[in-house]
């Protein structure tokens, strides 16, 4: 899945045009490495996103298309938020 996309399945972003510019702003890392709207995620992956002076660190537990906004939260854990 495309990890602009899974910013907002999963709600971490709550629109995929604002996940798209936080990438392209490089805002947005997998791994470690920069990432660009179109990169693809795995679970297992680590998505480090700062918004603003916020630096929420996440690893990627589940991957799905749909998820209802309840289950949303259960498709990463939060490592770090601050």
């Amino acid at each position: 899945m495309r990890i602009d996309k899974f910013l907002k399945v999963s709600r971490i972003i709550k629109r995929r045009t604002v996940a798209c510019e936080a990438c392209e702003q490089g805002k947005v890392t997998v791994n470690g490495k920069v990432a660009k709207p179109g990169t693809a995620v795995k679970e297992g992956d680590i998505l480090e996103i700062t918004f603003g002076g916020i630096i929420m660190k996440v690893e990627i537990v589940s991957i799905s298309e749909h998820v209802l906004k309840d289950d949303a939260r259960s498709m990463y854990n939060v490592i770090t938020n601050g």
